[in-house]
């Protein structure tokens, strides 16, 4: 029989690695040509602009794959169900942001240029959510070249949009530079949609029924995504609050701005970017895992359900061992050619060896998710995010710059990954 499993995982390795290759060229590019600067200011939006992304989309890819591979329900209107509830959220997200942008720039953030750059950020949230629902749908069909082709088209297209225009907007000022960085997303996003029409269905079936709004089906949509939006929501929300409580309490102990935000970039923009660089392995790895793991759960078919996990497992270990050793001995060499920089060097001498369990997270969370677990990952995920924010403030109140935030990250890993690994063992268990 035809190994589903290790075909997507394979489809999505090439397609990742395509497209993770683009994001070096371009993030090459775009760090050079903002510079210093402006890498800064884009690290200090991010944890914001990550959160609004969780919320927009509402976890429709993995609700929408998870309820497409079960078969229960015609795909078209698992779709038409999932755009109506985008609808809604991205809406109410929007208005919102354009009230308390300015309030988040200039109280939590405390740097007023980041105002423009959070409104450009909620301009991009409906494109970004529309083309997630795409992938949803082709990753629960398992039809993972579509979702290969379109990721790299996308990454040529902002490639070029980037060596085109943003050297003219970065002459203007570097904050005019992030912003067309930010806003540059609407037309890759816009692209990447165009190009998984052409591998839709040609004969599929919609009638007017379908179109409706369909209680029962948004109910299903909503059962899956809200659970795991909710841990994907709290994990982000402590990535929100990250740069805000790190930059009050250094401000706070005698620290200047200027310090936290070069350094807060270079452990954002260069550490934990390099650090995390391999990860579309784990990624394409987990988007395949999740709907065979609901699958053969659904079917009660055991053995294989252990035997997918186990692979996933074997192949994301390896994967963190070799790049983890890999990035930590050569990590000045790699910060200088990819970067041109060697900022955030000692960072990553010390979370490399922790990188390890890092890679194998993803994979762990989407079993617990095709498990029917995702109300557990919730749980889990708000208590790291409670954890390592405990850690933070403390250990930032003992002068010790970001290290604070590195022994925070270090303590929420080994937490997450080892009790959601314990559960899985636990469950699998009980289910001989």
């Amino acid at each position: 029989m035809k190994n589903k499993f290790l075909t997507s995982t394979l489809v999505l390795i090439i397609g990742g690695f395509i497209t993770r290759f683009l994001g070096f060229i371009i993030k090459i590019i775009y760090t050079r040509i903002i510079l210093e600067e402006g890498v800064s200011l884009h690290s200090l939006i991010l944890p914001t602009y990550s959160l609004l992304i969780t919320i927009a989309t509402l976890a429709m890819p993995l609700a929408i794959s998870k309820l497409v591979a079960e078969e229960k329900t015609r795909s078209v209107k698992i779709i038409c169900s999932s755009v109506i509830i985008i609808i809604i959220v991205n809406v109410f997200l929007m208005t919102i942001m354009f009230f308390s942008s300015k309030f988040i720039a200039y109280n939590l953030l405390k740097n007023k240029s980041t105002y423009i750059l959070l409104l450009s950020c909620t301009i991009t949230l409906p494109f970004v959510s529309l083309s997630s629902i795409v992938k949803g749908y082709f990753f629960g069909k398992q039809r993972m070249v579509p979702y290969a082709i379109s990721n790299s088209i996308e990454q040529v297209v902002r490639l070029i949009l980037i060596v085109l225009f943003l050297p003219y907007f970065v002459k203007i000022s570097v904050l005019a530079g992030v912003v067309a960085l930010i806003l540059l997303n609407i037309i890759s996003e816009i692209s990447s949609v165009i190009v998984f029409m052409f591998f839709l269905p040609k004969n599929a079936l919609i009638t007017k029924k379908d179109l409706k709004p369909n209680i029962a089906t948004i109910k299903d949509v909503l059962n899956v995504s809200l659970p795991t939006v909710s841990s994907r929501f709290i994990g982000n929300i402590g990535f929100f609050f990250e740069p805000i409580i790190l930059t009050n309490i250094l401000l706070f102990v005698g620290y200047s701005n200027e310090f936290i935000l070069m350094e807060y970039g270079a452990y954002n923009a260069y550490s934990i970017a390099l650090l995390t660089m391999p990860s579309f392995f784990v990624a394409a790895i987990s988007n395949a895992l999740m709907p065979e793991i609901s699958k053969f759960y659904q079917k009660r078919n055991i053995k294989m359900l252990k035997k997918r996990f186990k692979e996933a497992l074997l192949i994301s270990t390896l994967i963190g061992l070799v790049f983890s050793i890999f990035i930590g001995i050569f990590r000045e060499q790699l910060l200088w050619i990819l970067y041109h920089t060697k900022s955030g060097n000692d960072y990553i001498k010390i979370l490399a060896p922790f990188f390890i369990l890092f890679y194998l997270e993803s994979p762990i969370i989407s079993t617990l998710q095709g498990l029917g677990l995702a109300k557990y990952t919730m749980k889990i995920t708000l208590i790291g995010v409670i954890i390592k924010t405990l850690v933070l403030i403390i250990f930032s109140f003992l002068k010790i710059g970001i290290y604070g935030l590195i022994i925070s990250e270090i303590v929420n890993i080994i937490f997450v990954v080892g009790t959601n690994m314990y559960k899985i063992k636990k469950v699998i268990a009980s289910l001989n």
